[in-house]
């Protein structure tokens, strides 16, 4: 696994990777109905803040969020 920092992302290929993660099933939000602009932002906001990273996995050239405990 290879941590990817947002700055070596384009903005699209950053979204690309944003929308990925909040359109997979099972993604939570909770109660509360938020629009995909919304979900966006919170996504970015937890990659900004260190309670999320992007992560590369090589071996299936997988890239993905996860979030830090």
């Amino acid at each position: 696994m290879i941590n990817i920092p947002m700055s070596e992302l384009t903005q699209e290929a950053l979204l690309g990777v944003v929308d990925a993660f909040i359109l997979r099933e099972g993604t939570d939000y909770g109660h509360q109905d938020y629009t995909l602009e919304e979900k966006r932002q919170r996504v970015i906001a937890m990659l900004q803040g260190g309670k999320a990273e992007i992560c590369f996995y090589p071996e299936n050239e997988h890239i993905d969020i996860v979030l830090n405990d």
